[in-house]
């Protein structure tokens, strides 16, 4: 049975800020960010745009009556959690307006919790093939301001559909994990910014890439050699380089052999779009096939999924004939070029003003160009409403 990605969808904010203007407010030469950590621009959300909005904005193209109608699970993944015990899914499967006859759970562990979701829906597709799943990957990276870890911040979402005959990629059975307790990234409750160890979390992020690409071996995995990209995760893009230069140690000749073409399609989006945790893997797999200027058919590709604190996993798919017919890059493409640059007093504002204050009921306003927007809380009951655009979506 062949089970994997039938359809994909990207999702990020209408707005942006230039890292260069960054570098400028920070005092430091603006190659730093633009070719030290190879990051251009971050997307940042409006105050009525949240991991909610971003979700349903992702999914929403995917959605025909017959891919609604069958779809029996929705995983959200994310580690920019609204709520302690609701899963943001629900409101996601709410706007959507998916069957009550459905499963909707949240996965959290950092930036590798959509990677679990992806492998729990392969499972229950093999279980149930006539049942499709919904998974998505939605975040909004926040640092402290004029912190190391502002430079890398953005925002985003990917949702996929997994079914059985995929129409894109073909996921293969082979896993390879490795698990770590170590705090390299962490968030705590009272916080709604992150703190991290930068110097220790590529560290562990490289070392959890040689363990896990060891187990991916041992299950039975691909060859280096049997592979023509590597897509991995970027909290910034040059984190590509840095992880494709452990194959450069364990596997030189099939590195070589590969070389930076393997991965630097893959980084596009991410130079455009920031950090996004849980979707910055699948940003780089859309990158790459909607950017590559070859016909990736019967192509495999490897993945690296690391999250902070911490888990790795490598796997593999192969890219399925025809999958061209079924790719979104002219929408995807659109988005990303018809947003807005913000000046920095504007994305200052948006990022770390008190835009939603831990009071029982206040509104936000209405800026958002998106089919979905966050109208506020209402006794503490976060509010949800289509728009326009949603309207003549789906009509």
């Amino acid at each position: 049975m062949k089970i994997g990605i039938d359809d994909i969808g990207l999702s990020v904010p209408q707005h942006f800020f230039a890292l260069e203007e960054l570098a400028e407010r920070h005092g430091i030469d603006p190659q730093k960010y633009l070719v030290g950590i190879g990051q251009e621009f971050m997307a940042v959300p409006a105050p009525d745009e949240d991991i909610v909005t971003l979700a349903a904005n992702a999914a929403l193209p995917l959605l025909d009556d017959a891919t609604r109608a069958s779809i029996a699970t929705v995983i959200l993944a994310t580690e920019s959690g609204i709520d302690q015990s609701k899963a943001a899914g629900l409101f996601v499967h709410s706007l959507l307006g998916l069957r009550a006859d459905c499963r909707v759970v949240e996965f959290k562990q950092a930036c590798y919790g959509a990677t679990a979701g992806l492998q729990m829906a392969r499972a229950l597709v093999a279980q149930r093939p006539h049942e499709k799943v919904l998974v998505i990957a939605t975040d909004i990276a926040r640092y402290e301001q004029n912190s190391e870890g502002e430079c890398t911040q953005g925002a985003g979402a990917v949702a996929m559909i997994v079914a059985e005959n995929p129409r894109l990629l073909e996921l293969h059975p082979h896993q390879g994990r490795y698990s770590l307790d170590v705090s390299d990234f962490w968030r705590p409750n009272l916080r709604s910014t992150a703190l991290v160890d930068g110097k220790l979390s590529i560290e562990v992020y490289l070392e959890s890439l040689r363990n896990a690409w060891q187990s991916y071996r041992a299950d039975g995995g691909l060859g280096l050699e049997d592979m023509s990209f590597l897509c991995f995760h970027q909290p910034f893009t040059k984190m590509a380089k840095k992880a494709f230069s452990v194959f450069e140690e364990i596997e030189p000749e099939a590195a070589k052999a590969l070389g930076e073409k393997a991965y630097s399609t893959s980084q596009l989006y991410g130079k455009a779009i920031g950090n996004c945790y849980t979707a910055s893997l699948y940003i780089a797999l859309l990158s790459l096939l909607d950017n590559s200027d070859e016909d990736l058919t019967g192509r495999n590709i490897g993945l690296f999924s690391y999250g902070s604190g911490s888990v790795g996993e490598f796997f593999s798919a192969t890219v399925v004939p025809g999958y061209q017919a079924h790719s979104r890059r002219k929408a995807h493409a659109r988005m990303l070029a018809s947003r807005t640059r913000l000046g920095h007093e504007q994305y200052s504002s948006w990022f770390y003003g008190d835009n939603h204050p831990a009071v029982a009921d206040y509104s936000t306003p209405y800026v958002t160009g998106g089919a979905f927007r966050y109208g506020g809380c209402e006794g503490y009951r976060r509010q949800y409403e289509s728009t326009a655009l949603s309207l003549k979506m789906a009509s």
